[in-house]
């Protein structure tokens, strides 16, 4: 079997990075940029870092702001009409996995106007063109929506997220700057960091895992785990160790899946707009519990790169304990809840576990499932 590997077609990486930006765009004589942002960015100076620099080089922009924590059909649909009026020829995203989603599905759109119905992304859609050139900037570490070839999108309506995965979406050019991500706030910083690690850890044990997608997920477990702590407190070091960790599991999962802690977490975005970062953190041990029987062994490898102490001399079943349990303290560190107390709703469950089966990235999950065993694992959080 052929393994399939999708990445920018280049990416810069480190301090300064976004000086990359403005080159990049007139070597290929682009002539108005839409900027897709949001509005929290906007105020507090963030997107302003790089509009700065379209300023100083006279290259004309719009900005799109419209844009919701967990974005919408509307924020789409509207997106494209904004980029249609501004007269537009390639994109710049400026933000967290939300903001670069939106770009990804408007994108698409404007160079695939037969997929306007926004709902006819889901899944894998047989998209024809690329999307329109597009430039990622993250501002925040954990989504590597840059580097990766999903996005999702919540239906208001039907009260869901969908998952869309095209080889047509990713960004042409990742900028990778970790003193774009320095205003994060604490919980936002360890929210984005635990959806990293859980990119990182469900890509690492999933079914169609492969000696390359191996390679990055561990190398960016060992970074994460390293690097969170710090990012929280706000250190460069460990802002730097996170924006390129968080890169290298997009570099992994991207092309090769994850599991059902991604496909129930995005039910309890999509119904309680609960941050995605806070219900993967939450989930992430749960599903490490349920998938032990069958993926166990793989666990040992996750721990050693979190560097739990007296890894290698453990027996199998100890080893995976052992990286259970460091994964939830590295979440309690960091100032993720313990369970889903407070948000998760028994007359919800039975559509939440409909929902989870039911999402794209389900089916990557190293253990069968059912609609009845997501049910019980969502109780037992409760």
């Amino acid at each position: 079997m052929a393994n399939r590997i999708v990445l920018n077609t280049i990416s810069y990486h480190g301090h300064g990075a976004i000086g990359n930006i403005v080159p990049e765009l007139k070597a290929r004589g682009y002539k108005k940029v839409f900027v897709a942002t949001d509005a929290d960015l906007l105020r507090f100076g963030v997107t302003q870092k790089v509009t700065a620099l379209l300023d100083d080089a006279g290259i004309a922009y719009g900005i799109y702001s419209d844009i919701k924590p967990n974005p919408t059909i509307e924020n789409v649909q509207n997106g494209v009409a904004a980029f249609k009026k501004a007269g537009a020829d390639c994109i710049i995203a400026v933000g967290g996995g939300s903001a670069m989603d939106t770009a990804k599905a408007i994108g698409i759109i404007i160079e695939n106007p037969e997929f306007a119905d926004v709902r006819s992304l889901e899944g894998v859609a047989p998209t024809k063109k690329h999307a329109v050139f597009t430039v990622a900037v993250p501002t925040t570490a954990g989504t590597a929506a840059e580097v990766t070839i999903n996005y999702v999108i919540t239906d208001v309506e039907k009260k869901r997220k969908f998952v869309c995965v095209d080889t047509n979406d990713i960004p042409e050019i990742a900028v990778v700057d970790p003193d774009m991500m320095a205003s994060m706030p604490k919980g936002l910083t360890a929210a984005t960091g635990m959806d990293a690690l859980t990119h990182a850890i469900e890509g690492y044990i999933t079914k169609g895992h492969c000696a390359i997608s191996d390679m990055f997920h561990l190398e960016a477990i060992r970074l994460i785990s390293a690097s969170l702590r710090g990012a929280v407190q706000n250190t460069p070091e460990g802002r730097e160790g996170m924006a390129l960790g968080q890169y290298i599991a997009g570099m992994g999962f991207s092309n090769v899946g994850l599991g059902i802690v991604h496909s129930m977490a995005h039910g309890l975005s999509a119904l309680y707009d609960t941050p995605h970062g806070v219900a993967c953190a939450i989930l992430l041990p749960v599903g490490l519990e349920y998938n032990k029987p069958v993926s166990g062994e793989r666990y040992r490898a996750i721990g050693r790169a979190m560097e739990v102490a007296g890894i290698d001399s453990m027996n199998d079943a100890d080893a995976a304990d052992a990286t259970i349990a460091a994964v939830r303290k590295l979440s309690a560190d960091v100032g993720i809840p313990a369970d889903l107390k407070g948000i998760l709703k028994e007359e919800d469950i039975e559509f939440l576990s409909e929902s989870a089966y039911a999402d794209a990235c389900r089916p990557g999950n190293p253990r069968e499932t059912s609609v009845r065993e997501i049910a019980e694992l969502y109780r037992s959080q409760m």
